[in-house]
């Protein structure tokens, strides 16, 4: 390579030092830079909207792991955190709801938070058995409601009120299949989310551990849940 040629490319290198590298500086000291590629932290989060409106969830009304008449209204001044599951579920479950537990930790004992788990499965998932199952994950917080009730019902609220797939199919270990899934609901009963690199919002949080990724978003979430207390 000719000497002029290695003058051109020394100047290349440096043009770019002095224009771009301070910028990366200063967006990392910021916190600007999007930490992966689904999400972004550090603004409000934002209402889904359907036909121009913000999605609020539906009226419910389902037996708790107590027998008790739990409804949407139950969850009113709250914000809380919903997901669709079922006690004998042999793949997510058992993961979703070991986060769903971290969550429980984080914001259990505060009286403006809870959970919803609704069970798609209501035939085997009485309140007995979900009192049981409950006791197993050593819930100690009073807003965590196991859900469940008719299944027609619970169906409609999954596929139609939150948009979170849910059905039966025998041909598939466990027999239903289901997105594992976490709905962010605010104290209004609006549900929210943060947005993603497009700005758009992601809508639901994955409730599963996800491999090669630093920041779980659970963990997302959980700053999130943070945002709407604050609210």
């Amino acid at each position: 390579m000719s000497k002029l040629k290695y003058v051109g490319l020394f100047l290349v290198v440096l043009i770019f030092g002095i224009l771009f590298i301070p910028k990366i500086i200063d967006r990392v000291k910021n916190d600007t830079i999007v930490q992966d590629g689904r999400s972004k932290s550090g603004e409000p989060l934002q209402y889904i909207t359907l036909n121009g409106e913000a999605k609020k969830v539906p009226e419910f009304t389902f037996s708790n792991q107590d027998s008790l008449f739990i409804s949407n209204e139950d969850f009113k001044g709250k914000v809380y955190v919903a997901e669709f599951f079922f006690t004998s579920c042999p793949s997510i479950c058992p993961i979703m709801n070991k986060n769903m537990k971290k969550i429980e930790t984080q914001f259990g004992a505060r009286n403006d938070f809870g959970i919803a788990s609704f069970t798609i499965d209501p035939k085997h998932d009485t309140p007995s058995v979900l009192k049981e199952y409950a006791e197993g994950y050593d819930v100690f917080s009073q807003n965590w409601h196991f859900l469940t009730g008719d299944k027609e019902k619970i169906y409609t609220l999954a596929n139609q009120g939150f948009n979170i797939f849910a059905s039966v199919n025998p041909r598939v270990e466990g027999g239903f299949e289901h997105q594992g899934y976490f709905a962010l609901i605010d104290k209004d009963g609006y549900i929210r989310s943060r947005a993603d690199q497009f700005d758009n919002p992601i809508v639901y949080y994955m409730g599963i551990d996800q491999e090669d990724v630093e920041v779980q978003e659970v963990d997302l979430l959980i700053e999130d849940i943070e945002k709407l207390l604050k609210e």
